[in-house]
């Protein structure tokens, strides 16, 4: 089948998205079993921890004590995308996030790259966290009992291990939770969130006791430029907002339920990550930060003298990347539901257990691939990638809200976005001015993986997609009509 370029920018029906995930009959293949809390705790839990438990000791030394800046610049942009996502969500209240939303508004070549990018989201994060997970599982064995896995065994190449094999061992138990069942995982993944919380509040408590503001100078040791880089950074701790939206089949009126959710995970993590980044800053010298294992109990054992606070820091750091390894496995394997279903990937991604309902198949490969990242890349480098991921995704899911306000204007939306185009067009600028700060070996990475995505599209998806199948029956310009969704 000869390529025709308008093959590329074909777009699904909304109608159809609706009509496959059962969102005006509360039916669908994957069940609905989730109200606003639990959904609000799966964004908080796979956010709060990332951003806070690992990437602080990689952001501060970018910036110096601004970094605390660098989360409120994170934060504005992570807010602004917020309200993008909401009003997508209320209207297509479907899995697979933000490349639903571009399948539906800008074409399937479109959605498929921030398909790709997604993956770098969710399965390179989850990958990223789980790194960390060790650090802290050490930290606690060595306060508690006084032993400690070989470096060799607890860090990957390049900082200083083999293989990690704690990362490879938490993966392995989230992939058994998330097999068991959607419910199963969401309640206790609320628990961890809630553990977390306290644990994190009673940091900021003791830290901001021992509050210097010697420890805040010299403020911005590296200007503008370094805040900019470290909010290119900790960016990567706000994936948790758009893992609630992926979960768009599986929560009750999801056209309430999705922007209520991702407005609280929002106000509830950008508010945990000011604190606890002003607390740390404040209780001991930026520079210190740099190369600090289990950084946050480091801080509260320095300051205490006492175990205790180390111990209970390094459990809730353990508890918490447990949760936040858990939620973003989850969203990484629903957005392949959805890539499977439409024909991009192999059927195996969409398959779902008949007595679970959840896609065990699809779980079980996204687990492989996250363990083996997460026991032999170093962290930074994951870090840094994911973020390129997520800023490309959120930046097409503020463009799509402004092209579906002029091509359905009359569409259902649960939520509107306030300002109009203006909320939107900021959220972009936003997102374009951290991706321009990332490292130029970033860019060189995403440019590898976006060429081997795009290699797999041309090679498998553009004729698998069920969009080809309308095209390669002749009737091209019917399904160029459809996607515009004017039927």
């Amino acid at each position: 089948m000869p390529l025709d370029a308008r093959m590329l920018l074909r777009r699904k029906p909304i109608s159809t998205l609706h009509a496959e995930t059962g969102t005006d009959t509360g039916g669908g293949e994957l069940r609905r079993s989730m109200g606003v809390v639990r959904l609000t705790m799966i964004g908080v839990g796979s956010t709060v921890g990332t951003g806070i438990f690992i990437v602080l000791n990689e952001a501060v030394p970018k910036a110096g004590p601004a970094v605390v800046l660098s989360f409120v610049l994170a934060g504005v942009t992570a807010a602004l995308t917020a309200l993008c996502y909401a009003e997508l969500a209320s209207s297509i209240p479907v899995s697979g996030a933000s490349y639903t939303y571009a399948y539906a508004t800008l074409g399937e070549i479109v959605a498929y790259v921030v398909g790709a990018c997604l993956v770098l989201e969710y399965g390179v994060a989850a990958s990223a966290v789980a790194v960390g997970w060790g650090e802290y599982l050490n930290r606690l064995l060595g306060d508690t009992v006084g032993w400690q896995l070989p470096e060799a065994l607890s860090a990957p190449p390049g900082e200083g291990g083999i293989v990690n094999v704690p990362a490879a061992v938490l993966v392995l138990l989230c992939c058994f939770l998330l097999v068991r069942g959607a419910r199963e995982s969401a309640t206790i993944n609320a628990v961890t969130v809630f553990i977390k919380l306290a644990v994190l509040m009673l940091f900021v408590v003791v830290a901001l006791m021992a509050f210097s503001d010697d420890n805040a100078r010299p403020f911005a040791p590296f200007g503008v430029a370094g805040i900019g880089t470290a909010a290119s950074t900790v960016f990567f701790s706000y994936i948790g907002m758009d893992t609630v939206s992926t979960a768009g089949e599986e929560v009750r009126n999801p056209r309430r339920t999705l922007p209520l959710a991702i407005f609280w995970s929002i106000v509830i993590v950008t508010t945990v990550y000011i604190l606890v980044a002003v607390a740390g800053i404040g209780a001991q010298p930026w520079q210190l930060f740099e190369g600090q294992d289990a950084g946050l109990a480091a801080i509260l054992g320095n300051l205490t003298g006492a175990g205790w606070a180390a111990i209970v820091i390094a459990a809730g750091g353990v508890i918490s990347i447990f949760g936040v390894t858990l939620t973003t496995i989850y969203g990484q394997t629903r957005v392949l539901f959805s890539m499977g279903r439409d024909g991009m990937l192999p059927e195996s991604f969409h398959k779902v257990h008949p007595r679970r309902r959840t896609p065990v198949r699809n779980t079980l490969i996204v687990s492989a691939f996250v363990g083996l990242l997460a026991a032999v890349v170093p962290l930074s480098t994951l870090a840094d990638l994911t973020s390129m991921g997520t800023l490309v995704a959120f930046t097409v899911v503020s463009a799509g809200v402004i092209v579906l306000r002029r091509t359905r204007p009359d569409l259902e939306r649960g939520f509107r976005v306030p300002g109009g185009p203006v909320v939107p067009v900021l959220s972009i600028a936003a997102c374009l001015y951290l991706i321009y700060e990332l490292p130029v070996e970033t860019y060189l990475m995403f440019a590898i993986w976006l060429a081997v995505a795009l290699t797999w599209y041309f090679g498998y998806s553009v004729k698998h997609s069920k969009l080809a199948r309308e095209w390669s029956g002749g009737h091209g310009r019917q399904a160029d009509a459809a996607g515009a969704d004017r039927s």
